[in-house]
């Protein structure tokens, strides 16, 4: 299974714009990770890219929908079980999957940070990911009504879990960002 074949499952089973992105932006962070962790980039984007792929079909988060739909529709296309595993847990609450890889607990570090970089890089008057600063992260960090629905003790959790201090582990996430700025949609204009 490769990047193509993980896409198209995306665009299949993913209509709207912005969840789509969504998942590239957790693509982009995890194959950053991967460089800096000595991991196979390819494997670890791939994860990324299909973490929440089966979330607009199946938007309840209990056992019979996200992420457990998406693994059932995984294994019936043969996609690899470490895969499929680790999507699993990033949704723990739900499936009793346990974040035990650094892979695992990689997906879930970045999956609520990439929201609240995206959210600051879409309330900056130029809309561009480039003027975004840790600063900038830090301050709407503070103000807990700004995207209210991003699970700042899920970011904090992660950034433990994956043994990184927090705002480095923002700085990493952000950069992985800013690098594909265009095909996040955030290259402002």
């Amino acid at each position: 299974m490769n990047r193509t074949q993980a896409w198209q499952l995306v665009c299949e089973f993913t209509q709207s714009d912005s969840l789509r992105k969504h998942m590239l932006a957790v693509e982009f962070a995890m194959r950053a990770y991967a460089r800096r962790f000595n991991e196979d980039e390819e494997a670890w984007g791939i994860v990324g890219l299909l973490h929440d792929f089966d979330y607009e079909r199946y938007p309840d988060l209990t056992v019979e929908a996200h992420p457990v739909a998406g693994s059932k529709i995984l294994r019936e296309r043969g996609w690899p079980e470490d895969i499929i595993r680790s999507i699993l847990s990033h949704a723990f609450e739900y499936t009793h999957v346990a974040r035990e890889t650094l892979l695992d607990k990689t997906l879930y570090a970045v999956d609520e940070l990439t929201g609240l970089i995206t959210a600051v890089a879409l309330v900056r008057p130029s809309r561009n990911i480039a003027d975004v600063k840790i600063k900038s992260i830090k301050n709407k960090w503070k103000d807990r009504a700004f995207a209210a629905g991003v699970n700042r003790g899920d970011i904090e959790q992660g950034a433990q879990e994956l043994g990184v201090e927090l705002w480095e582990h923002v700085g990493v996430v952000l950069a992985a960002m800013q690098e594909h700025a265009a095909e996040l949609g955030l290259a402002g204009g």
